[in-house]
């Protein structure tokens, strides 16, 4: 089961080691992480998505909890979430029509085209950006560039 957790930690040099090394020395594995400043310029966000049983998520918790730099670990429960992702995909005359078709109802933009290319970027979630991805492997994908994922906790109610 994956789990996607926040940890927001002071923002200095060398935090992002500490909890990557955390995870390293633990055997966690991480499967997506993203990192980025808060509305205070002093504390960063990290995103992680990890993979394991309830057991491991709160084992994960727990021993973040212990590191100096970090102010606040929370298991993300109900979310909201998303990814970037730019592909480059080989196209031609004939194949540019059903690619541009493809992105229309993926809801990916175009942003770049050559002759021989297509890029579109994607801003989505996970399951949807390999959708898209599925459906343009026929066409050969030359590149692929992803983010970690980003969440933020729904508020309900008031």
């Amino acid at each position: 089961m994956k789990h996607t957790i926040y940890i927001l930690v002071e923002n200095y040099a060398g935090v992002l080691s500490k909890v990557t090394g955390l995870f390293s020395r633990r055997g966690f594995n991480i499967e997506s992480l993203a990192v980025g400043i808060t509305t205070d310029i002093n504390v960063s966000r990290i995103t992680i998505i990890a993979d394991g049983d309830e057991y491991v998520a709160e084992q994960i918790k727990k021993q973040l909890n212990k590191l100096i730099p970090v102010i606040e670990v929370k298991i993300l429960k109900d979310y909201v979430s998303r990814e970037l992702a730019l592909v480059k995909v080989n196209c031609n005359t004939s194949s540019r029509v059903e690619i541009m078709g493809i992105a229309e109802l993926m809801n990916a933009k175009i942003i770049d085209v050559s002759t021989n290319t297509i890029t579109l970027q994607i801003t989505d979630t996970s399951d949807n950006i390999e959708t898209l991805v599925n459906l343009l492997r026929t066409y050969g994908i030359k590149e692929i560039v992803r983010t970690g994922t980003v969440a933020i906790e729904r508020t309900r109610g008031k």
